[in-house]
């Protein structure tokens, strides 16, 4: 996340400055007026934290350039000054100051090579250090350096950590960042791995299910229009030359294929405008609420994909449950994880407020959100009679891992199965199409000439 710094002045003149971090710059704009207004102070600048390029010689010596973070070009040019080097110039760099998420099998790496390390005993600090020369990725490597010289700074790990929210996605940030705090570094660090292989893997599972059929079906599509537009009118006109009848289907083809010839631009026009519409209404923070509120509804992929979430919720609740008073914040955490908005914002505003203002128990306040199963309550209300909810959300995590895993096998091939037969039937339309122009026949010629005696 984009760091800025604050500088503003009090009523009596003197300076003031701090560090935030925020979205973007009118988001850090006001937050810095909000600050402003409670400590009473004039905001006088917001500035971002953005990577500079400089060339610096020292002596006779060969320039040396480099890339630094600052807040300014001044910082930038008297930081190299007091290290004795003179500066040929300083310029901010133009592309590749906006943080970019690290890919997905690069952040687990990392993770999960942490955490092997980490059960070796090997040093936390050791392990970055160790890993950051292995790192290829550039968005990546320079959030772990920057992790790692902030932490020998003291700072606080969480902060650190979710200053790369952007890098290594908000949910593993908050993770590793709580892991460093946490005396089960290693074992934490061992259940974001596990989380992130899994949801990586559901992912592609999920791909292969659904994208690869509808890619088959688009690209089917694209060769039926191809055929009626183009390929079957050059025959079908050529016996309408010869001015010969043609059979129904054919007839009724060729009218259809003159329609879509002649309409296309609207055609189109009328297919672009509602995927557009419904692109930006799938973006939105509203389209995507109701999307994952009604998928899990669907047949098949959306039991998949409510189970998964219960998965995930189980996983990192397993990972970060300390029977205290703390789990208020590891249930959001959760919920936060599981990738599901709808159970996300079921949890919060229902569960959480029944156990902080009323009082509930962790199994009644689940209960009330209608989004666990029915399995899951029933496996949570025996683990809380008998103390071991932390192992109950792990039996459960692992049940239903097995079972999505399962399930969704047999879903791939009934939609291979599926997508089979579309496109056997659509072949078969074609051939059966096409098998009608072989009937025609010209007429004979003394077909047309029947005033002509017998005999």
């Amino acid at each position: 996340m984009p760091e800025y710094r604050i500088e503003g002045v009090t009523p009596s003149g003197k300076t003031v400055a701090g560090a935030i971090t925020a979205d973007n710059k009118k988001s850090a704009r006001q937050r810095a007026d909000e600050m402003g207004r409670e400590k009473k102070f004039k905001v006088t600048g917001v500035y971002e934290r953005a990577n500079f390029l400089y060339r610096v010689q020292k002596g006779n010596d060969k320039p040396i350039d480099g890339e630094q973070k600052a807040y300014s070009k001044e910082e930038v040019t008297q930081a190299l000054e007091k290290m004795g080097y003179k500066v040929v110039y300083v310029r901010k760099k133009l592309f590749g100051n906006k943080q970019t998420p690290a890919p997905a099998v690069d952040v687990i790496t990392f993770v999960r090579v942490s955490a092997d390390l980490m059960r070796q005993k090997l040093p936390f600090n050791e392990v970055l250090q160790l890993l950051v020369n292995d790192i290829d990725n550039p968005a990546l490597r320079e959030a772990v350096k920057e992790i790692n010289s902030e932490l020998k700074q003291g700072k606080d790990s969480e902060k650190v950590f979710q200053k790369q929210s952007i890098v290594f996605g908000k949910f593993t940030a908050n993770m590793l960042g709580l892991a460093s705090k946490s005396g089960n570094m290693a074992e934490i660090y061992d259940a974001t791995a596990k989380f992130l292989e899994r949801n990586a893997e559901f992912k592609r599972n999920l791909k292969s299910a659904l994208i690869m059929p509808m890619v088959t079906l688009v690209v089917l599509m694209l060769a039926v229009l191809f055929y009626v537009a183009y390929i079957f009118p050059a025959t079908a006109e050529a016996f309408e030359k010869m001015k010969i009848d043609l059979p129904p289907m054919t007839k009724a083809s060729l009218a259809a294929s003159r329609w879509l010839t002649s309409n296309m631009l609207l055609i189109l026009i009328a297919l672009a405008i509602p995927a557009v519409l419904v692109w930006r209404f799938v973006s939105s923070e509203r389209g995507k609420f109701l999307i994952d509120q009604y998928i899990i509804k669907i047949p098949v992929i959306g039991t998949l994909l409510h189970k998964t979430a219960i998965e995930i919720f189980c996983r990192v609740f397993y990972a970060l449950y300390s029977g205290s008073g703390e789990n208020i914040d590891v249930i959001r955490m959760s919920a936060e994880a599981c990738g599901n908005k709808y159970m996300d914002h079921q949890i919060k505003t229902i569960a959480i407020p029944l156990m902080i203002e009323k009082g509930k128990g962790l199994v009644e306040a689940f209960e009330a959100t209608g989004v666990f199963t029915k399995t899951a309550l029933s496996r949570f209300a025996s683990g809380a009679e008998t103390g071991t909810v932390k192992a109950t959300a792990l039996q459960l995590a692992e049940y239903y891992e097995k079972e999505t895993t399962y399930r969704l096998r047999n879903a791939i091939e009934v939609i291979q199965v599926f997508v089979s037969m579309i496109i056997m039937v659509v072949l078969m339309a074609l051939t059966v199409v096409s098998s009608e122009t072989a009937t025609v026949r010209p007429k004979a010629p003394g077909t047309f000439i029947h005033y002509l005696p017998f005999f």
